[in-house]
């Protein structure tokens, strides 16, 4: 089945190029970027608050045009040679990379944020945007070689990691319950102002 027929699910080139770096969580030269995860208590006008994994109360603010994207369930299966993925992994003792979640992208997505740079989901975590150059079958889950403009990486995914898709979304989907993952640029008074917040659709808990 083909998960990305849906030409509503399919986010405008244009509008991709400006928010999916944000929505990635990629660290720019002139701000820090901070990562939010948790769940939304509140979304009044551009003020929304989410509440962290540690319980703190985070107040966001959001541009007026921010994106809403929305993560669905998808499976190993889409995971195949060819695709383009964003997956965080982890250093084993032996240097080989494991991955700890895995988000997949339509083809119009192809290239945002490619690459290999630090993550923080886990010590020593990296995260890795790039295309499935060949998928190996195992007991376990699966092993990858996935590709990007300059470089090239094995890595294994088990077969318990959570596996998403990631679409188009509807801001109605930004409500209070609603689990989130909101990168945000840290202004210099502390404040966090973001343009684009992930999350979860039907159930689905955003990995990233």
């Amino acid at each position: 089945m083909n998960r990305f027929s849906n030409s509503r699910r399919i986010l405008p080139a244009a509008i991709a190029g400006l928010v999916l770096p944000l929505a990635l969580g990629i660290a720019t030269a002139e701000a820090e970027t901070v990562r939010v995860r948790g769940v939304v208590v509140s979304l009044d006008g551009s003020k929304l608050v989410v509440q962290s994994k540690d319980g703190a109360n985070i107040p966001i603010t959001l541009k007026d045009n921010f994106a809403a994207l929305a993560t669905v369930k998808a499976t190993m299966a889409d995971i195949k040679p060819g695709t383009f993925i964003g997956t965080a992994t982890v250093t084993q003792p032996d240097s080989s990379l494991r991955s700890v979640e895995v988000v997949v992208f339509a083809d119009p997505l192809r290239g945002l944020a490619e690459g290999h740079y630090p993550w923080d989901l886990g010590a020593s975590s990296m995260m890795t945007n790039a295309t499935v150059a060949n998928a190996v079958q195992g007991v376990d889950g699966q092993t990858v070689t996935v590709t990007y403009k300059g470089g090239e990486k094995k890595i294994a995914i088990p077969a318990n990691v959570p596996v998403v898709e990631l679409e188009p979304g509807d801001k109605s989907g930004v409500t209070a319950g609603a689990a989130v993952f909101v990168p945000a640029d840290k202004q210099a008074d502390g404040s966090l102002l973001s343009g684009a917040v992930i999350y979860g659709k039907d159930g689905v808990v955003p990995p990233m």
